[in-house]
């Protein structure tokens, strides 16, 4: 290196913010899974096979911010630690009228009878996906196509006569397929976006679809909806009884100016999805968890994994050369409440290695990669990441169960990312038990009945914990989650 080149890199690097420099590797999470560089948001195609867990993910291989929509992928054999893969299913340009088609969201399934007939033998990943139709920036249109592999998601080959749905729309998006035993056919989820539909269709070979019926516009209306799911469950401590949820994104329940989910509870006969629920009930109370879709093929438990951001201002996190990370995965439940049928959620089993060692008090924690058990009573709170008048506040009032991340470090890069995020806990309780997963960008809570949850992204400018009870709060477990 010349001197002179030498003088300019010290007075750069000397010129750097402690702000600029902390968030370069800073906030990548330990124990929640990023790609190591650029964009990513939905998770796609989440499917298990021979013993790995794949995730598939709306990924950008050129940038840290949306475009040129491709399929990312990694596996895991635990759902905690992942291995980042090359990129699945690539955008590909038409060398005829240089049109451009982005890979968007979709599933993957186990072809076990291989019903498309594309593999030598049963067994192979199929996934389904919107392709998205481009010309100079501009989407002309959006349908559905199918791509298969036989080394276990590692390489993909588009089918030839894609799409194979296809409405001539420029929005219609976001096929979720499962297969359906009682009636030995797949069933796709998809949505209209602008008409707040949700339609299902049929199919016996995974290539020709028919439509059997359309759920909406109903509950939120707010924004335009995405990524929807079906799935059964069982109702908690009523043997033999389940109820199906469809699940989707729109929404936040603070109103239009931030995304989230939301969920009906209902039947399905096969054919049509019901649903008597008048109020929109919603997955998440924080800021940061969209796109969320179920593992296929994973038997005896439904796990649900999100993307942790928000459109908002996804472009605009200050995290360096990589955006967008993805939630503690999560099994969900039903349990019938006073108020209805309501979603539980809670951290899979799974979850518990990333304790790696539990602790006595809150002020031997030396990372801002932890786990805590926290009881409140109403009007407490707990801070993390206290630094001066730095701080992020959990706490219990009023009957209501909330994040603070007015005064959470970084806040200044989006004009509506300070925000006060809460839910209520119906009836109001005297005291709330919750769960709190940190990991240095990522908050994620869970009370300890799995009713309620709020996930949210903070930015600290400095790198420790700062734990602080307030008011008669207690903690009554620690673990450090930090990789040794």
């Amino acid at each position: 290196m010349k001197p002179f080149a030498l003088l300019v890199l010290i007075a750069f690097i000397s010129s750097c913010s402690p702000k600029e420099k902390i968030s370069i590797e800073q906030y990548r999470p330990q124990v929640h899974y990023s790609p190591q560089k650029n964009w990513t948001n939905d998770p796609n195609g989440l499917v298990y096979l021979d013993g790995e867990y794949h995730l598939f993910y709306q990924y950008n291989p050129y940038g840290t911010t949306w475009g040129h929509m491709s399929w990312g992928h990694a596996v895991s054999t635990d759902l905690v630690n992942w291995k980042e893969l090359p990129v699945a299913i690539e955008e590909y340009l038409d060398a005829t009228t240089g049109d451009s088609t982005m890979i968007f969201s979709g599933t993957a399934v186990v072809d076990f009878n291989n019903s498309t007939t594309l593999c030598n033998e049963p067994g192979c990943l199929i996934s389904i996906y919107t392709s998205h139709l481009h010309r100079n920036n501009q989407g002309l249109r959006q349908h559905q196509s199918l791509a298969y592999s036989t080394d276990k998601g590692r390489t993909w080959k588009r089918y030839n006569k894609n799409p194979v749905l296809d409405i001539d729309r420029k929005d219609f998006r976001d096929p979720k397929v499962f297969w359906y035993p009682e009636r030995e056919k797949w069933i796709m989820a998809l949505v209209v976006p602008d008409l707040y539909k949700v339609q299902l269709y049929e199919s016996k070979d995974l290539l020709a679809w028919n439509l059997m019926s359309e759920f909406g516009p109903a509950g939120d209306t707010l924004r335009i909806w995405e990524c929807p799911d079906l799935f059964e469950l069982p109702v908690e401590d009523q043997p033999g009884k389940t109820k199906w949820i469809l699940s989707l994104s729109g929404s936040h329940p603070a109103g239009p100016t931030f995304v989230g989910m939301q969920y009906f509870v209902g039947e399905f006969d096969g054919t049509t999805f019901t649903s008597a629920q008048l109020q929109p009930l919603y997955v998440d109370f924080g800021k940061d968890y969209y796109a969320g879709i179920v593992f296929n093929n994973v038997k005896d438990r439904t796990i649900m994994l999100g993307w942790v951001n928000n459109w908002t201002y996804a472009n605009q996190i200050p995290t360096g050369k990589w955006r967008g990370m993805f939630s503690i995965p999560r099994e969900l439940g039903l349990k019938e409440t006073n108020q209805g049928f309501r979603l539980t959620q809670q951290p899979v089993k799974e979850w518990e290695t990333t304790r790696q060692q539990e602790l006595n008090s809150v002020t031997e924690l030396q990372t801002q990669t932890f786990e805590l058990e926290v009881e409140l009573p109403e009007g407490s709170g707990i801070h993390l990441f206290k630094s001066g008048t730095e701080q992020t506040t959990i706490g219990l009032r009023d009957g209501k169960l909330f994040l603070d991340r007015t005064k959470s470090g970084r806040i200044e890069f989006q004009k509506d990312f300070a925000s006060v995020e809460f839910v209520t806990i119906e009836p109001k309780p005297e005291r709330l038990t919750i769960r709190i997963l940190v990991d240095q960008s990522v908050i994620e809570v869970f009370s300890t009945d799995g009713l309620y949850t709020i996930t949210d992204q903070v930015f600290p400018t400095h790198t420790n914990p700062g734990v602080e009870v307030l008011g008669g709060a207690k903690v009554k477990k620690i673990w450090n989650s930090a990789r040794k």
